[in-house]
């Protein structure tokens, strides 16, 4: 991209939510760290969230939230391309060529679409399409032209999201396999994290933190609602001066992740001993999320604030982006006989 013959990744992420600690560690993290290798392309998929975030003013919040939130943590604006998929208006044009592109049989495959289409025969209703809006179904095309219309190299995504890549391949090889004479749509490739890497934690109740199990734990929330929070992470019942094993507690797990090593060697060492209570280590916690989280919600607040530099920031994103988005599209459009 550009003057930079390194290769392009891109990285959605999608406003529906506030932000929590499994977002830092599994998406944040991970994609932030391909800036030392990669062109690097981050973008807030704000129209995907249409398909089920219907107030708008929730759907401002959490746009300028995401954006906020990676802001804070770590993401160099003059260094990536960080921009609201809704000011880039190729997207949306795109959309409907490749559409024209995309066999029916494909997107009925979708993993989406599938257990929306589960959930319906479980529940036993006869029309096993009732509640799936057209914006659900065609997911599949709008996620493969963010992809294709920046040309990424790469994306990176967890093991259960694989099939948004294979898509968006699927799509670009139809397309190639028509107009590839007068234009070639580039082919991605997933980047996925290797087995055994810490990208998952648990959430309160010990599952696996996400929003639709109402376990997160606030990314940003001050310290006496964190405290909160972290009061509520569930532990066993063995008594304080008995043993415990610390790695099958949840809130050790994420004293382990957040913690200062010192801290938690001594800890795991009281803990196997016995005389030491998990109120005790969630104390603990609390501390250690709020040292390592407080500078960065300081910066958080700052850009949620009216009148801050988020705008102006995501403004210079879009324009960025769509240096690389209007010559695609306008190479697209030469193909297909548009002018």
């Amino acid at each position: 991209m550009g003057s930079t013959a390194r290769k392009v990744s891109l990285t959605g992420i999608k406003p529906t939510g506030e932000p929590h600690l499994g977002n830092y560690v599994g998406a944040i993290l991970p994609a932030l760290d391909l800036a030392d290798s990669y062109e690097s392309m981050y973008f807030i998929a704000d129209y995907h969230a249409l398909t089920t975030v219907r107030d708008p003013a929730l759907l401002r919040h959490y746009t300028r939230s995401v954006a906020a939130t990676w802001l804070a943590a770590g993401l160099d604006p003059d260094r990536t391309t960080f921009y609201r998929q809704s000011d880039i208006p190729e997207i949306f044009e795109l959309s409907w060529v490749l559409s024209c592109m995309s066999a029916k049989g494909l997107m009925n495959r979708a993993h989406a679409y599938k257990a929306a289409r589960d959930r319906n025969r479980e529940a036993g209703r006869e029309d096993l399409d009732a509640g799936v809006n057209m914006g659900l179904f065609n997911y599949p095309v709008l996620m493969a032209v963010d992809i294709l219309i920046v040309e990424a190299d790469v994306v990176p995504v967890g093991r259960d999201q694989l099939q948004h890549v294979e898509y968006a391949a699927d799509i670009a090889g139809s397309f190639n396999s028509i107009y590839g004479d007068r234009y070639k749509l580039k082919i991605p490739k997933p980047v996925v994290p290797e087995e055994g890497t810490a990208h998952t934690l648990p959430g309160t109740d010990g599952r696996k933190m996400s929003k639709s199990y109402g376990n997160t734990i606030p990314l940003f929330a001050p310290e006496a609602a964190l405290k909160k929070v972290i009061r509520r992470i569930t532990t066993d019942s063995v008594p304080v001066e008995a043993p415990k094993e610390p790695e099958s507690s949840s809130v050790f797990t994420l004293l382990e992740r957040f913690g200062d090593p010192a801290v938690v060697a001594e800890t795991r060492a009281r803990l196997l001993a016995g005389g030491m209570g998990w109120g005790e280590v969630k104390a603990q916690l609390t501390e250690a999320l709020n040292e390592r989280f407080a500078p960065m919600r300081d910066r958080y607040e700052a850009l949620m604030a009216s009148g801050s530099e988020l705008d102006d920031l995501l403004a210079h994103g879009a324009d960025k982006a769509r240096k690389q988005t209007r010559p695609v599209l306008e190479r697209v459009r030469d193909a297909i006989g548009i002018s």
